[in-house]
């Protein structure tokens, strides 16, 4: 059994006022309420904070590019709300310590995995908007993505992974090759995939299928061999 931690560190990088309950309840994942008499988890404020998360970057996709068509401005925010671009978020913050999960994910890797990171920061920003209101909840939204908004080179990464790793190993004259694993019942499958470009660079990715994994493990070798 996972006990919590101290979350004062986390309080201070996200800068909002959470009461304690509420911010347990989003660092829980279902994996710990399972084995603990059904605690409360965080999917309730997962399903919340995704819509917090959509409607800010969607605002200010919208405001800050108006030479944008339609087209653009949704691949845009498909990639700033994306597992991938959230879990690389929630590492910024190193949510992973603040996790609250079962000893079948604590095994297996799950304060890594990019799937619960990234569904753990939703959580969170589902409980800012409780607690705080909708204004904080966009604020921190905006706190959390703004690297990503300011680094163009990674943005576009964060859009096509595999691409932009493909087009960096081929100016490095090395070859991508892809591996994946899988493990769980049918129902809730997860997949591992390893990514390697010759000798530069080895990364691995979490996903609920096969691209997912793939992509993720393609965003992190591209961050590891671009030294971003």
């Amino acid at each position: 059994m996972t006990e919590h931690p101290d979350v004062s560190a986390l309080v201070a990088v996200l800068g909002v006022d959470i009461e304690p309950e509420l911010l347990r309840q989003a660092l829980t994942h279902r994996s710990y309420s399972y084995e603990n008499g059904g605690v409360a988890h965080n999917e309730r404020l997962e399903f919340l904070g995704d819509a917090v998360l959509q409607l800010a970057v969607t605002v200010k996709l919208f405001s800050d590019n108006p030479e944008l068509d339609e087209g653009e401005l949704a691949k845009r925010r498909a990639a700033l709300v994306s597992t991938v671009a959230l879990a690389e978020v929630a590492r910024s913050i190193e949510l992973g310590a603040f996790l609250l999960l079962g000893n079948g994910e604590e095994l297996t890797g799950g304060r890594n995995k990019d799937s619960i990171l990234a569904d753990t920061t939703e959580a969170l920003l589902g409980a800012t908007f409780v607690a705080c209101g909708p204004d904080d909840a966009r604020d921190l939204v905006l706190r959390l993505i703004e690297p990503l908004l300011n680094d163009a080179d990674r943005f576009g990464a964060a859009m096509d992974p595999k691409t932009s790793l493909q087009e960096l190993a081929a100016a490095h004259d090395e070859t991508v090759v892809y591996s994946v694993e899988h493990s769980g019942p049918d129902h809730a499958r997860e997949f591992t995939a390893t990514v390697r470009v010759g000798e530069l660079a080895s990364a691995t990715g979490t996903g609920s299928s096969k691209k997912q994994a793939e992509i993720a493990a393609a965003l992190a070798a591209w961050t590891q061999l671009s030294g971003k």
